[in-house]
């Protein structure tokens, strides 16, 4: 480099002084690529590019130096030849309607279609209590606390006996809450309307309290409807234990809607609701009026066990089934349970039937092998609901689980 000339020279040096100096290094570059010193202009260009990556005069000068010619500024796209569907549109634009039609979403992600039911409401059930296997215990509390009085005004009216608030409905999980609700419509005659917290719950604000409100008034909508509330410790929780404050507004906007059942627009929707932890609800819920009624709903006893496993086992290839020794051996079996156990049995004899080459049926072997190897699911339940009836029972609500327990003996 000491034959450089003094130019380069300089620029070299005040350079070397200043290497971030991007337009004095594209400077040298400049004169060493009209020098002819490509190679060297290519390693000052790259350089510069370190420090300007988005540099159009850097990237020129790296081109022109590599010899490869600079990108071509985008030419718009040539009109092709052929049928002009754009005139055509506009020549038949009065004649047929557009294909699509988009709807802007609003900026809380709600649409504009007001007055529809969104939410899915099913038919009045065939399903009757008649169709529930035992419980008659259950029947009973639900017959005296609602259907009796609906089926007669006459006499409800002479009684003064109000039909304001619902049913609560909870016990151990797998337990036959929601057929249960689906036979209480039935009886009435009433559609049904499902709920869940993922119904409800939306990531704008104000969205999960408009959609409660929208559920109650597409049941008043609906009616005769029932609203059943499933899982209602997750859409009702206390609120006292809720931190985040969008949860505290939806059980608020919940317990306006219920205060409104006896009112005149709300004829017809009535309430169920199920949990299988009565004790993590909100309060004021089951405050007289509101869900103040309500039913334990325990593991199927032995009329309901040998209906749920004579259920399942309809459709399946059995011989030599003995149903009430099966009902003795899994007492304590939620409903859920048994049909494990059913589904467990045939598995054990496809299994077999596989390994042997020989098909054959499910016998009585292979529903106590899978009897035995099923844990009651609702033991650990019971385990939290003994200490709630013991020290938290206040105003009797858990007197009929104190009783099954006792009976039991798990007290």
């Amino acid at each position: 480099m000491l034959d450089d000339p003094p130019l380069i020279r300089s620029l070299r040096t005040a350079v070397a002084a200043a290497p971030a100096d991007v337009p004095l290094r594209l400077h040298l570059a400049q004169l060493l690529l009209e020098a002819g010193r490509s190679d060297e202009a290519v390693a000052e260009a790259a350089v510069a590019l370190q420090h300007a990556p988005g540099d159009a005069q850097a990237r020129d000068l790296m081109a022109r130096a590599m010899g490869t010619p600079p990108p071509s500024p985008a030419q718009p796209p040539r009109p092709q030849a052929g049928f002009d569907w754009k005139a055509a549109q506009e020549q038949v634009g009065d004649a047929v309607p557009p294909r699509f039609a988009e709807t802007p979403v609003r900026a809380d992600g709600q649409d504009d279609s007001a007055g529809a039911d969104v939410w899915d409401v099913e038919g009045p059930s065939t399903v009757r209590l008649a169709d529930v296997g035992g419980m008659q215990d259950v029947k009973d509390r639900l017959d005296a606390a609602f259907l009796t009085p609906l089926r007669n005004p006459e006499l409800r009216k002479l009684y003064g006996k109000s039909l304001r608030g619902g049913l609560l409905l909870y016990g151990p999980p797998g337990c036959g809450k929601t057929f249960i609700a689906r036979a209480v419509a039935g009886e009435l005659g009433a559609a049904f309307l499902s709920v869940s917290v993922n119904d409800v719950l939306d990531m704008w604000i104000g969205n999960s309290e408009r959609n409660m409100h929208e559920i109650f008034e597409t049941a008043r909508r609906q009616a005769p409807c029932v609203v059943f509330l499933d899982e209602l410790d997750a859409l009702g929780a206390k609120r006292s234990r809720t931190a985040h404050s969008g949860m505290r507004n939806v059980v608020n906007q919940l317990l306006s809607e219920l205060d409104g059942i006896d009112s005149a627009a709300n004829q017809g929707v009535f309430v169920l609701a199920a949990t299988n932890v009565p004790w993590d609800v909100d309060n004021a819920l089951r405050r007289p009026g509101r869900l103040d009624r309500t039913i334990l709903v325990l593991p199927p006893d032995g009329p309901a066990r040998e209906a749920i496993l004579r259920y399942h086992l309809r459709d399946r290839p059995i011989e030599n089934v003995d149903l009430s020794k099966l009902v003795k051996i899994t007492d304590g079996l939620s409903g859920a349970d048994l049909a494990h156990v059913c589904e467990a049995a045939a598995e054990r004899a496809l299994l077999d039937s596989v390994s042997t080459g020989t098909v054959r049926m499910i016998g009585m072997k292979d529903l106590l092998a899978a009897a035995n190897d099923v844990v009651p699911s609702a033991e650990p339940w019971f385990a939290s609901a003994r200490n709630v009836a013991m020290f938290a029972n206040e105003g009797g609500m858990y007197d009929d689980l104190v009783r099954y327990l006792k009976k039991r003996r798990k007290l």
